[in-house]
């Protein structure tokens, strides 16, 4: 294309040493091609009857005073909204939402799915390797869909009313020292009117004791 232009401006140079002037200039720069994403089905808003049938895990961006940016990496059981976690860095990438997912697996298991946007860090090979080795069904909502995950971004909004819009921060320990708070706060303090008025923590351990309740103690 540059030989043709110039060629059209009057100049006699061939094609040999246009290619060498430009790579001498380093304009031989290959163009990064868009990855493209297989087609995603519309996905119903499933409402899970327990913990750890479905997860949703999404990404938000910020910045610190002097511009330096940040993200978290939020993660919430969708049967009783509780945050399981809120990751805050300057670098969020696959290998640290796999890192992430093994610390809850010790704490808390991993759920039977998990629901998640088109982001790079979810498209990766990595996660869904990990996915296949715990048995965990990763579903992808439609680009531009978010109301397809419709309960993590409830949860962000309150996270950027409430933190990020709230407080001005001077560094990433600020941040964490805040989203600890926070993510306390709305586990255990705060009734939410989808779960009957309890908090996040009362639904949950009140579905643990049924389900112990349930439990068919004969054979013991």
């Amino acid at each position: 294309m540059s030989y043709y232009r110039l060629r059209k401006q009057g100049q006699q140079w061939n094609h040999k040493r246009v290619y060498r002037v430009y790579t001498a200039m380093q304009l031989n720069i290959r163009r990064r091609a868009k990855k493209r994403l297989p087609a995603r089905a519309k996905q119903t808003l499933m409402q899970p009857e327990a913990p750890n049938q479905v997860w949703s895990i999404d990404f938000m961006n910020d910045s610190l005073w002097n511009g330096k940016k940040f993200r978290l990496l939020n993660i919430i059981d969708d049967f009783n909204r509780e945050v399981l976690t809120v990751e805050a860095d300057t670098s969020l990438p696959a290998l640290r939402v796999i890192r992430v997912l093994d610390q809850l697996k010790e704490t808390r298991g991993l759920p039977q799915m998990i629901r998640v946007d088109n982001g790079p860090e979810f498209i990766s090979f990595k996660l869904d390797h990990y996915c296949r080795q715990n048995n965990i069904t990763l579903v992808f909502i439609q680009p531009g869909k978010p109301t397809q995950n419709a309960f993590i971004e409830r949860c962000n909004g309150s996270i950027r009313k409430e933190l990020l819009s709230a407080y001005v921060f001077q560094s990433l320990s600020e941040v964490r020292t805040k989203v600890k708070e926070w993510v306390t706060d709305y586990n255990e303090m705060r009734p939410h009117k989808a779960l009957n008025y309890r908090t996040p923590r009362e639904t949950y351990i009140k579905s643990i004791t049924n389900k112990n309740s349930n439990f068919d103690w004969t054979g013991l």
